[in-house]
């Protein structure tokens, strides 16, 4: 018996569903973080200046740290995405830093917490300090929730997997990743300004 054609056995199909199905996900998750960082602002402004405790340390500054990590890896995972549209060798290497400013940016967030704990802000304390861990873990999970995906696609393109015929993966990781990075800065932006007295 003839097996029967599908639009998904067509590379060029299957590759405008995953991207679609990747832009869905995406849309799940902005509003994920458009509801914290409203809550957090409805928060916010209905504490008025009574959200920021007298004695609260200001956001670290290894924050800032991590934002450069955050914003260099999107420039490498960029540069990753072209070579592997066109099978670029240097995809593997690309991926490689990416990587690794991913860790060093989860690095930076936990010493950026270790900083505000040693300055005895915690979770419990109130809710300027609540609202600061749960917005930056929140980010971090999706950041660690986002390493396993790189690391198989930065083990394939270390072996030259991607090239202009499929460059699926790589696509759909550099999609998260940038999602990711705008969602940071909207984060950092919304954190240092609402730890203004």
């Amino acid at each position: 018996m003839k097996q029967r054609d599908t639009p998904f056995d067509d590379p060029t199909a299957r590759f405008e569903a995953g991207r679609f199905g990747m832009w869905l996900f995406l849309i799940a998750l902005g509003i994920v973080f458009a509801a914290t960082i409203l809550g957090y602002l409805v928060v916010r402004i209905d504490n008025g200046a009574a959200f920021v405790p007298a004695d609260a340390p200001r956001p670290p500054g290894m924050l800032l740290a991590s934002t450069v990590a955050l914003l260099l890896s999107s420039v490498t995972m960029q540069k990753a995405l072209r070579a592997g549209r066109t099978g670029d060798p240097r995809q593997g290497g690309l991926m490689v830093a990416t990587l690794a400013l991913a860790l060093i940016f989860l690095v930076a967030q936990l010493m950026a917490w270790r900083s505000l704990y040693a300055q005895n802000l915690t979770i419990s304390d109130n809710l300027y300090g609540w609202t600061f861990y749960v917005l930056t873990g929140l980010h971090a999970a999706h950041v660690i929730g986002g390493l396993p995906p790189m690391a198989i696609t930065t083990w394939r393109a270390s072996r030259g997997a991607y090239g202009p015929e499929d460059f699926r993966g790589v696509t759909y990781c550099a999609m998260y990743w940038h999602f990711l990075d705008a969602v940071w800065l909207v984060l950092y932006a919304t954190l240092w300004i609402g730890s203004m007295g």
